[in-house]
């Protein structure tokens, strides 16, 4: 089983200095390089404090500057924002710098406030994120990129760097809604899946990608790997780790759903702010959503997800550092 750690920049309620969140970060970064992990994720936010990491691209060659053995993972690239050839060089340089070991991870977006931020239309950002990423693809493919779609148009451009990596990179697309899974299975890129929805809700759309993936031609027994991000609070007792659960559940709900902010789209992120009004969120989160407990009751339940969603790349979210200092001392030993 493979195990990375999605690392979010988060500084919740300001209550330190913010130079001091990502010294703690890195530091536990430093412990991944050490350890097990087959990589970090870093996760890409704007205009809110549930993480503060505008470019993935540029904190991964900081990472990179720092470990020698760890994948560095963006979840994801929010390409939409960017010009398709400037993500293309960047990764690109990233991967060259870093002795090739990049994941790149390319997402849409969820958040209206960046939506308007950036002036990238809502309606238009699926057809503009999915040509992007095409783009990126072919740019790193291709001696030169001649490119006529819906957004752009290139003719004869010489991209470079090139990847290390060859053909390049190792991709993935966040997938959420059925239409997004389609898409990626479709065009056969692997996936990531978010850290949001419930266990089960993952397990259904993975398996509703691997049907996608045979519609289309493809084996979905290739060699593709699925990360699914699960967020995680593991304490010396079952109380602690709820405790632990419980703040985390309610800072992230406050974070998608507080302050007026907006969700678009079909994300788990938007279905961690919604409410029939006969679920509690919160304990959504702690029912359905997050790995919670003992060492040993997490190894269990890692387990037993192994079996019912197909979950063979664990990319965690730890709620504190406490947590993540226990998983790595006992409960990942006994996933490797």
């Amino acid at each position: 089983m493979k195990v990375g750690v999605l690392q979010f920049f988060s500084w919740p309620e300001r209550r330190i200095p913010l130079n001091e969140v990502y010294g703690r970060a890195l530091d536990r970064i430093d412990v991944m390089e050490r350890t097990g992990y087959d990589a970090v994720w870093l996760a890409e936010h704007h205009f809110n404090t549930f993480s503060v990491c505008p470019s993935v691209h540029l904190m991964g060659m900081h990472v990179a500057d720092r470990t020698a053995r760890l994948g560095i993972g963006m979840a994801v690239t929010l390409a939409a924002f960017y010009h398709p050839l400037r993500i293309a060089e960047e990764i690109a340089l990233l991967d060259v710098l870093s002795g090739g070991r990049v994941l790149w991870g390319a997402g849409r977006g969820f958040d209206r406030t960046e939506h308007t931020a950036f002036g990238v239309d809502e309606t238009d950002s699926y057809p503009r994120f999915r040509e992007h990423v095409e783009i990126v693809h072919a740019a790193w493919t291709n001696e030169r990129l001649t490119w006529h779609g819906e957004h752009w148009h290139f003719d004869d451009v010489e991209v470079l760097p090139k990847p290390l990596q060859q053909p390049h990179p190792p991709m993935w697309v966040a997938s959420s809604s059925p239409d997004a899974i389609a898409w990626s299975a479709e065009r056969g890129y692997p996936i990531l899946m978010d850290p949001h929805s419930s266990n089960a809700e993952i397990g259904r759309k993975h398996r509703l990608y691997r049907e996608q993936l045979l519609a289309a031609g493809h084996d979905p027994d290739d060699g593709r790997e699925t990360p699914m991000a699960r967020l995680l609070a593991v304490a010396p007792t079952r109380s602690e780790a709820e405790a632990i659960a419980r703040r985390g559940a309610m800072w992230t709900v406050g974070s998608y759903a507080g302050k007026g902010r907006a969700n678009i789209g079909g994300k788990g992120a938007q279905e961690a702010a919604a409410s029939d009004g006969t679920v509690d969120p919160i304990q959504r989160y702690i029912d359905d959503v997050v790995l919670w407990g003992t060492p040993a009751e997490v190894i269990d339940r890692i387990a037993e997800l192994r079996e019912t969603i197909g979950l063979h790349y664990l990319m965690c979210a730890p709620f504190s550092h406490g947590s993540f200092q226990l998983f790595t001392d006992e409960v990942l030993p006994a996933l490797l």
